[in-house]
């Protein structure tokens, strides 16, 4: 991960495939993958280096290049965005 530029790569990491909802890659879909799981019950939120974005949880790990300069400005966005909707 990393060096992506506005690519934002991620990674998925699943204990087990017990805890894989669904995975599905169709040529039908306009080349589309869903990929569906449950990371249980959360239990860290950490930012790698400061352009990894990594939610842990109990089945697994979640993690994506975001920096934490990207993540603000969307926080920022949607917070922003919910009050004009109010």
């Amino acid at each position: 991960m990393g060096e992506s530029g506005m690519l934002h790569a991620f990674s998925i990491e699943m204990k087990s495939k017990s805890h894989v909802r669904h995975i599905s890659m169709s040529d039908e879909s306009h080349d589309r993958v869903l990929f569906e799981g449950y990371l249980g019950a959360l239990k860290e939120l950490s930012l790698i280096e400061g352009t990894v974005l990594e939610v842990k949880g109990e089945n697994g790990v979640l993690r994506i290049d975001l920096t934490e300069e990207e993540l603000r400005k969307m926080l920022s966005d949607q917070e922003h965005s919910l009050k004009q909707s109010t």
